[in-house]
Formats: C-alpha cells, sequence, structure tokens
C-alpha cells in the first residue's frame, strides 16, 4: 500500500508491480472515506498533501 501525491503516483505504481507482479487499485483519497481508518496526510515521497491510495 502506498499514500502518495499526484506527482509520485506513477512511481507507487511502478513499485507496486515490482513486488506484486499485478496492477493496483488507485482510490482518489479526495471522493473516498474510510469508516475506521484515516490516511496519511501526506506523501510518502515528499511533503505534499497525499491524493491517491495505491492498493
Amino acid at each position: 500500500m502506498h499514500v502518495v501525491c499526484k506527482d509520485h503516483v506513477e512511481i507507487a505504481i511502478d513499485e507496486f508491480v515490482d513486488e506484486y507482479e499485478e496492477a493496483p487499485d488507485i482510490v482518489d483519497l479526495a471522493k473516498t472515506h474510510f469508516a475506521n481508518w484515516e490516511p496519511p496526510t501526506h506523501c510518502e515521497h515528499c511533503q505534499e498533501l497525499a491524493r491517491f491510495l495505491v492498493v
């Protein structure tokens, strides 16, 4: 699972494919809310606002 900004979504997809050898699902955090989980607020690659969950 990767939580990233718009600029790093392609890197997160590549990392996911390298690790799991299949295509990930991309969740837009601006349009999705979780009942029992608060996603990180910042990208794991920089300090920008996290926008996508790559799972």
